[in-house]
């Protein structure tokens, strides 16, 4: 890849500004740069999962992929423009995330009661993906009201968020944690 950031301060954004892949600026609050944001935190926050993830564990390498979906998401954000749409994410890559869903879901009961974020840091951390992952498809879904939007990323948000609320389920069978199930107050 070569030396491509070789200062990171610039100075250019100290005007609420920053740039995109064409060169034009936005401003830090647009829909757009908040979309790009929010990808960007889901994807720390799938790193954090990972990190916490037993070592070995299979789910280790689906969600390495999932990070790196979710940056070429970024800058096929940033890349594309009010005017212009650039595609990186395609059908291809949902089908990925469905066929793990699949065989993950295959593997549990059927769902019975609500279940709370909760159980275990490593099931929280699953929801506050899956939670966020919701947020990000908010934003997608936004700037598709004025500019144009891949619908295969879309798509990916939607099944990457049921993704995650699959694997904390498979995560709370495979290592005997007691999920937290909603219980109605009275």
């Amino acid at each position: 890849m070569g030396n491509r950031l070789s200062k990171i301060v610039t100075k250019t954004g100290d005007k609420g500004t920053t740039g995109l892949a064409d060169g034009s600026r936005v401003a830090k609050h647009s829909v757009r740069i908040q979309a790009i944001g929010t990808l960007d935190e889901l994807n720390s926050f799938v790193g954090l999962f990972i990190s916490e993830l037993p070592a070995g564990n299979e789910l280790i390498e689906s969600y390495t992929r999932v990070q790196n979906d979710l940056f070429d998401l970024g800058g096929e954000l940033a890349m594309s423009s009010a005017t212009e749409q650039v595609v990186v994410l395609k059908g291809e890559h949902s089908e990925r995330l469905e066929a793990l869903l699949e065989r993950l879901n295959d593997q549990l009961e059927p769902l019975k009661n609500f279940i709370l974020p909760g159980g275990s840091k490593l099931l929280s951390l699953c929801h506050v993906v899956r939670s966020i992952t919701r947020r990000a498809e908010r934003d997608l879904s936004q700037l598709a009201e004025d500019e144009p939007v891949n619908p295969d990323s879309q798509i990916y948000l939607n099944r990457l968020s049921d993704l995650a609320f699959v694997t904390a389920r498979w995560l709370a069978k495979e290592l005997d944690i007691q999920e937290v199930l909603w219980q109605q107050q009275k």
